[in-house]
C-alpha cells in the first residue's frame, strides 16, 4: 500500500510565540509542507479556546491556498451546525474557482467550542446542537454539486460564481457516528483517531463503505485516517515534546483550562500526579504515534494497513513551533 502523508492543523497557540502569531505560523507550516510534498493540508475550527487559534477555517484555507502551489488545502473541518449550507457552499465554490483542483470542504458535527459560543454563533436564534446536521449535510452537497431534489424550494438558486468548479467533499468522524451518513450522502470520510483512539477502529470504515455501496454511488470514495503524531531525532526527545499535547488532553478531561505547558513543566506535573492520573496520562500517550522518523513511519504504515486506508494525516501539537516544524520535516525526509 502506497500511503500518502497529509496534515490536519489545529493552529495551536505555541508557547514560543504570541497568540496573535498562531495563524501566521499555520501558514508558515503549510508552506513548508507544500515544499516537502505532503498531499493535503487541512485546518480545524475552534471557538473560545486558549489552545487553538482558528475559529474561521474558510479564511485560513483561502490564505494558505494563495501562498502554496501543489498541496490540496481544506477544512478539517467546518462545524456545519453553526452555519447556512448555502453560505458554506458559496465560500468553498469561490475558493475552488480561484484554486481549481486544490480545495477540500470537510465538515463536522461537533460544536468546536463551549455551549456559550454555540449560543453566540446562533444568535438571535437557538443553537441546533447537531439536530439538523444530516439535513444540512444533504443540502450542502446539493448546493455544491447541483443535486438538490426537484421539489426543493432552493433548486433554482445559482451558487456563484459558476456551476463547474467544486471542492472535494469530506465528512469528519471519530467514533463512527457519522460514517453511515457520509456513505449515504456520498461524502469522502476522514476518521479522527487523534480524538478518540480507544473507539476508533476499522469497522467504522467498513460500515461507511457498506452505506456508500448501498446508496449506489459510483467508484470508490477516499478515506483518510488522522492521528496524533510527534516525531523527533530520538524517541526520548519525541516523548518529551509530546508531553505538552498529552497533558492538555488530560487537563481537559479533568476540567482544567490553562495555556500549553512546556515539556519540562509537564514532567514536573507528572511527578506530582496521583497514580491514577499518571495512568491516565500514560494511556493517552499510548494513543499517540511518538518516536523517531523510522518508528513513526512504521506505525503509520501499520495503521494504514490495519484501517485499509492509503492516506494518513498527522496532527502535531507542541509547545514550540520549531518542534512542530521539525516533526513534519523529519517525517517527510524519511518517508
Amino acid at each position: 500500500m502506497n500511503i500518502k502523508l497529509s496534515v490536519v492543523d489545529q493552529s495551536p497557540v505555541h508557547g514560543s510565540h504570541t497568540k496573535a502569531e498562531a495563524p501566521h505560523l499555520t501558514i508558515e507550516l503549510a508552506q513548508l509542507c507544500d515544499s516537502l510534498g505532503y498531499h493535503r493540508y487541512w485546518v480545524a475550527e475552534h471557538h473560545d479556546s486558549v489552545h487553538f487559534a482558528n475559529p474561521c477555517p474558510e479564511i485560513l484555507v483561502a490564505s494558505i491556498a494563495s501562498v502554496t502551489s501543489h498541496i490540496r488545502v481544506g477544512s478539517g473541518g467546518v462545524m456545519l451546525s453553526h452555519y447556512s449550507p448555502l453560505k458554506v457552499a458559496e465560500c468553498f465554490k469561490m475558493m475552488a474557482t480561484l484554486h481549481p483542483g486544490r480545495i477540500d470542504l470537510g465538515i463536522g458535527r461537533a460544536p468546536g467550542g463551549t455551549g456559550l459560543t454555540s449560543h453566540a454563533l446562533a444568535f438571535p436564534h437557538e443553537p441546533q446542537h447537531g439536530d439538523l446536521y444530516a439535513h444540512q449535510s444533504q443540502m450542502l452537497e446539493g448546493f455544491i454539486n447541483g443535486t438538490l431534489p426537484a421539489d426543493s424550494p432552493y433548486k433554482r438558486i445559482k451558487v456563484l460564481p459558476d456551476s463547474s468548479p467544486a471542492p472535494e467533499l469530506w465528512m469528519l468522524g471519530s467514533s463512527g457516528g457519522s460514517a453511515g451518513l457520509a456513505g449515504h450522502l456520498g461524502y469522502n470520510l476522514a476518521l479522527a483517531r487523534f480524538i478518540d483512539p480507544d473507539n476508533c477502529n476499522p469497522a467504522i470504515f467498513e460500515a461507511y463503505l457498506k452505506e456508500w455501496k448501498k446508496a449506489g454511488h459510483p467508484g470508490q470514495p477516499n478515506k483518510m485516517l488522522a492521528i496524533a503524531c510527534i516525531c523527533a531525532e530520538t524517541e526520548e526527545e519525541a516523548r518529551l515534546r509530546a508531553g505538552t499535547a498529552v497533558y492538555r488532553k488530560l487537563a481537559a478531561q479533568l476540567g482544567q483550562r490553562e495555556d500549553f505547558l512546556t515539556p519540562a513543566e509537564v514532567q514536573d506535573r507528572y511527578r506530582s500526579m496521583s497514580a491514577s492520573e499518571q495512568a491516565a496520562y500514560d494511556h493517552i500517550l499510548r494513543g499517540y504515534t511518538v518516536g523517531t522518523p523510522e518508528q513513526c513511519l512504521q506505525e503509520i504504515e501499520q495503521l494504514g494497513h490495519r484501517f485499509d486506508c492509503d492516506e494518513v494525516a498527522t496532527v502535531t501539537v507542541t509547545h514550540s513551533h520549531q518542534d512542530r516544524m521539525d516533526s513534519y520535516r523529519l517525517l517527510a525526509q524519511h518517508f
